[in-house]
């Protein structure tokens, strides 16, 4: 074994931005690295309606340690 060799993180989160498919608003949200894409139902302060809202882009990666909000996806 290698004196600098490190062992590989456990990263079963990641952060993703989700954006208003109405308006373009973006979220930030965090969901399982091995999830599908998320996408929900959720309040567009733009537009002051409930639209729906798909990921668009991956942030960072989180460590295992990190426990997640349940947000409910469709």
């Amino acid at each position: 074994m290698w004196e600098n060799e490190t062992k590989p993180l456990d990263v079963t989160y990641i952060m993703v931005i989700i954006e208003s498919a109405v308006s373009g608003h973006q979220k930030t949200r965090i969901r399982d690295r091995l999830a599908d894409k998320m996408e929900s139902i959720e309040f567009d302060p733009y537009i002051q309606q409930e639209s729906l809202y798909k990921e668009c882009k991956k942030i960072r990666s989180m460590k295992s340690t990190w426990k997640p909000t349940v947000y409910k996806q469709i």
